[in-house]
């Protein structure tokens, strides 16, 4: 085993309005050049950077996900989403509710991180107000009884961004990150789609190994042969490195985001493989589930002030449902953007504004990962479609049918699996072709199918009145006198 260290996977979190994606938007301008920058937000949800590190170019790769909700929601399937956090803090409002929701997944995950205040341009701006706004809520940063390292950063001028770069590696350091290039490829799904043309495409994060054109990937029940491998530009690579994003496209199946991949060269092994992932992994367990059990139907809601949210959050409340939970994930003020759909397609879920518009990005986003975007500027609307959404989400419920019962008065011969017997009708309808139950003093003896109905010798396809006639059953269990048969179908319902 060649171990090697390998660049670090970054998540960037925290409140709504605090600087998230200018950050990204900033380093992804200077930090990429800018023959890769074109193609880079339409290809993959995540992308790499180059940053000079003690003389030294490092490679760094960023996950251009959603905040807190979608970064747990990877951990919950077993993914380590990022090895390395930045938390935003705008200096000019210090610490707000989803800055603690965020800050709660990245110690629930263990992830190390750094903390970045952002808008020091702003006329507003205070870090250290801000610092101790981050002291008051337990972040303790360095300098104020804590290890966590910090720095104040303008994506407008640029303005810290190195420095923080600098805090990023040198966190990724102390964590020590390795990688055998020499091993099979591994690490997990951030996401995948559906593209008429191209088939099912999942974007992969490489956390160990060497992927190369010519293997397979398998993730879950789900497989694809590596015919060709596209980097985070939309270029075709020969191999992909540890760290590194990619894309692989030919699917047998979608492959939900957080699944782990493993590969192959071998395709026997790499269908087995899939096909333990199959016994696994059952379609129904695939839907995420509250404690209680009820499938949980994530909602991302964008409205046009907080108002809104409280008067929407009070009528989901009056929405009841067995077996469904409706979760607000992620909430905001403002047009609905790229970022509120990439939340939305990490958790299965769907996209509610309220007076609110959708940007350009958003709706490609929305069609690239078909997510569902409504809009409403009724609540009620708003209200009937939620309910319509929760009706479609419940899991189907499999409820047997009865459907009619016969008392076995004689047995007059069996061959093989065929018997021949005479009944008599006690209730409800058989009919030929019909299921049955063999039942002996309540016990179940096993299952059989009517293959034929007579009366008075006389073929018929049903009985539903009372009186003898005479049937013939498929059965592996011999039926006796004096065992009821009881017809009925399994139906499935919301």
């Amino acid at each position: 085993m060649a171990l090697g260290t390998r660049p670090p996977i970054v998540a960037v979190m925290g409140h709504i309005d605090h600087g998230k994606s200018s950050l990204l938007d900033y380093i992804r301008k200077a930090n990429v050049t800018a023959g890769e920058a074109g193609g880079i937000t339409q290809h993959v949800s995540a992308y790499e950077a180059v940053h000079q590190h003690e003389g030294e170019e490092r490679r760094i790769t960023f996950l251009d996900t959603p905040g807190h909700e979608a970064f747990r929601a990877l951990r919950a399937r077993g993914a380590a989403a990022a090895d390395v956090a930045i938390l935003v803090i705008a200096a000019e409002e210090g610490v707000k509710p989803q800055t603690l929701e965020a800050f709660e997944a990245i110690t629930e995950a263990n992830t190390p991180f750094v903390v970045a205040f952002t808008k020091i341009d702003k006329p507003g701006a205070d870090i250290e107000k801000a610092r101790i706004s981050a002291l008051e809520n337990g972040i303790y940063l360095e300098g104020l009884g804590g290890s966590i390292p910090f720095t104040g950063v303008s994506s407008k001028s640029g303005e810290g961004i190195s420095d923080l770069l600098d805090l990023v590696l040198l966190t990724a350091e102390l964590a020590e990150l390795t990688a055998d290039p020499e091993a099979p490829a591994e690490g997990f799904v951030l996401e995948s789609s559906r593209d008429p043309k191209r088939g099912i495409g999942a974007t992969l994060i490489m956390k160990n190994g060497t992927l190369p054109v010519g293997s397979f990937v398998i993730a879950g029940p789900a497989l694809a042969p590596v015919r060709f491998i596209e980097d985070f530009t939309g270029a075709r690579i020969t191999s992909a490195l540890p760290s590194q994003p990619v894309r692989i496209s030919g699917w047998s199946a979608l492959p939900p985001a957080g699944t782990p991949f493993s590969s192959t060269k071998v395709k026997k092994e790499a269908e087995e493989l899939a096909l333990l992932g199959v016994e696994a992994n059952p379609a129904h367990t695939q839907e995420r589930q509250a404690a209680d059990g009820k499938t949980i139907l994530p909602l991302i809601v964008k409205t046009d002030v907080t108002g809104s949210i409280l008067a929407i959050k009070h009528e989901l409340a009056k929405i009841e449902h067995e077996r469904v939970t409706i979760r607000i994930v992620q909430e905001g003020i403002g047009a609905i953007s790229e970022n509120d759909v990439k939340a939305a397609a990490a958790g299965s879920g769907f996209v509610i504004g309220f007076n609110v518009g959708i940007d350009s990005a958003a709706r490609d986003a929305a069609e690239r990962m078909h997510v569902s975007i409504d809009t409403f500027s009724i609540i009620y609307d708003l209200k009937e479609r939620i309910e319509e959404l929760v009706k479609d989400r419940a899991p189907r419920i499999t409820v047997e049918e009865i459907l009619g019962e016969a008392k076995i008065l004689k047995a007059f011969s069996t061959a093989g699996i065929k018997q021949v017997l005479g009944a008599r009708w006690n209730s409800g309808v058989l009919t030929v072709g019909d299921q049955v139950k063999i039942d002996r003093r309540g016990l179940h003896i096993g299952n059989a199918k009517l293959t034929n109905l007579q009366v008075a010798r006389a073929d018929v396809n049903e009985i539903k009145v009372e009186g003898e006639f005479g049937l013939q059953i498929e059965s592996k269990h011999e039926a006796a006198a004096g065992d009821t048969l009881i017809a009925f179908r399994m139906t499935d319902t919301k």
